[in-house]
This record gives structure tokens, sequence and C-alpha cells, in this order.
């Protein structure tokens, strides 16, 4: 593997960045941003952190929890997404979930020979489908311990009729004409309820995560219906898994303080239905009380329970 040369990223405070050169796809050349922080001591323990649609690497203080836990982090910025988003590409565009697993086997990699050997796999909403269909893809592999799923996009969040009978349609048009663009989408109320220049705490680039999300491509469906599709079939993992959620979501038709208080933009139930379906030989799932849909981003109270179950549980299930 050829020497990666980091620089100081975008986020400052000791927190590195450096490009994974991936293969050519249908839109020409891609890549992939790895962002590391270290600890202070050194540690075998590290951290390989997803993002989810629309979205991309910034929870610093998440970094930080782990850090002060003596993990390594390590965070990727998927292809066309955040960080790694190049002039010629289409936001968020993918044709099926598997086009990522080369930047997570190339960012393990890196893991490994930066001399960490215990590493866990977590991911944030579609980065949680993602990790859980990685991991099924790669049983006996030495390069992670176990997966921490939070608030995994295991479903659409439609009703019934439209994920039978819609979802599928547009899913097969995608899979002929993937660049149609498809209307929809959810609403602006979540990114209000976490920015801090409207009702949040928080600081992120806009720009990569804007508060009504980039168009969406029927060969998007088409990728996340697959996925969803091997998830109800029920993959079978031979790695531990912590799958967090929400004890409850939320729908308000225009902002109010309930965002702050459950996931409002996941069905909780359909994710706590799937997870069930998962094999693996430890599984717990968990709902967090007033947890908004990225946990680690819910008001101060939420947030600390969801750490505290996490390093727990890490400590009890996985041998670090």
């Amino acid at each position: 593997m050829k020497e990666l040369v980091y620089k100081e990223d975008v986020l400052k405070d000791n927190f590195e960045q450096t490009t994974l050169i991936l293969n050519d796809d249908y839109e020409g050349k891609v890549t992939a941003t790895l962002v590391r922080k270290k600890t202070e001591e050194r540690s075998s323990k590290a951290v390989l952190y997803l993002h989810g649609f629309n979205d991309y690497f910034f929870q610093k203080s998440m970094a930080n929890e782990f850090v002060k836990n003596e993990f390594y982090f390590y965070a990727l910025d998927l292809r066309k997404y955040g960080r790694s988003i190049l002039s010629h590409q289409k936001i968020n565009n993918v044709r099926d979930l598997e086009e990522y697993f080369e930047e997570i086997d190339a960012a393990l990699k890196v893991i490994q020979k930066e001399q960490n050997t215990h590493v866990i796999l977590a991911g944030h909403s579609t980065g949680g489908l993602i990790i859980t269909l990685y991991a099924a893809a790669r049983k006996k592999s030495n390069l992670f311990s176990a997966l921490y799923c939070n608030s995994p996009f295991y479903d659409m969040n439609l009703p019934h009729y439209l994920k039978k009978y819609a979802i599928p349609m547009v899913a097969k048009v995608g899979e002929k004409f993937p660049d149609l663009r498809i209307s929809g989408g959810f609403s602006e109320f979540y990114g209000l309820s976490l920015h801090q220049a409207h009702f949040g705490e928080w600081d992120y680039n806009l720009d990569w995560k804007p508060n009504k999300a980039n168009p969406i491509h029927a060969g998007w469906i088409a990728a996340i219906h697959k996925g969803h599709c091997q998830i109800k079939k029920g993959v079978e993992l031979d790695k531990p898994i912590l799958i967090m959620h929400s004890d409850k979501s939320v729908f308000p038709s225009e902002w109010s303080e309930e965002m702050f208080t459950g996931d409002a933009i996941l069905n909780i139930h359909d994710i706590v239905a799937n997870a069930q379906k998962i094999k693996a030989p430890q599984k717990n799932i968990i709902g967090i009380e007033n947890g908004m849909h990225d946990l680690v981003l819910s008001q101060q109270k939420a947030r600390e329970k969801v750490y505290s179950i996490l390093f727990d549980w890490l400590d009890k299930n996985v041998m670090l």
C-alpha cells in the first residue's frame, strides 16, 4: 500500500485527513477521505465511523468521547459526500451499496497498518445499513471486531403500500435509468433542529449537509432497495452488534421543540423489526429516551446515555 500523507483537517483540533484513491466508476475519478484523531496514550483500539445520507463526518464531540475512552478515532467521508465530492460527480450518487465496500476495505487496512488490532465499525443511518451489509459480506475478517449502529436505515419511512409497490417499481426503473431524478426526501425541519444558525447547537458545513437534501436518483433508490431486501431476509454476522435508536419517532408538520425528543427521519418500529431479523453471536437493540435521529446530536442527557451504554457494551461484549 502506498504511504499515505495526512494533512490538517477542516475540523482542526488535532484532526487529520488523507485521500484514498479508488477505482474509477461510471462517473470517472473516485476518492474517499479518511479522517483521524489519535489518542494521547498508545492504544490498540480504534473505531471507523461511517456517516449517513446527506451527511459527512463533523461530530467532533463523538470523536472526542472515543478518544477519551482510549480509542484511535477514524471516520470516512464516503465517495461523493462531504470532503470527497469531486466536481464531475452527482452528490450522494450510488448504484449499489457494495460500491462503498472498496473504501471501507481500504480504510480498515490503513487502520490495521497503523497498529490498531481491535477495531469497531460504527455507522449512522445509511452508514449503519452499509456496515451491516459489509459485515455480512466480510465474515471471518480480522480487520474489525464488532459493529455499532446508530439509528440504522433498515427500511424506508413510508406507508406500507408505497414500500410494497412504488419503491420496487422505482428501483426497477433505476436499474435501467440510474440517473433519472426522483422527487421527494425528508423535510428541512431536522436540519433546522441541528444547526446552530437555526434552533440547534451544532456547527457544520451546510454545503455538505444542507437542511434540504440534494436530489436523489433512481439508481440510489435501486441500491437502497436492494440493501433493504437483504436486511429483511435476515443477514448473518459473525461479530457482535449493538443497535441503538430513539424511543420514538416524531413527524411534526412544522418545526417545534418536539424535534428534540425523537427520530424525525426514520420510523423506529421499522428499525427494531428489521434489526430483529439480523443473526449475530451477540446482538443488543436499545432505545434511547428522547434520542434524535443522530443519537450523538441529541440533547445532552440523551447523548450521555448513548455513550454510557456504548462503552459499557464494548467493555462487556468485545475483547478490547
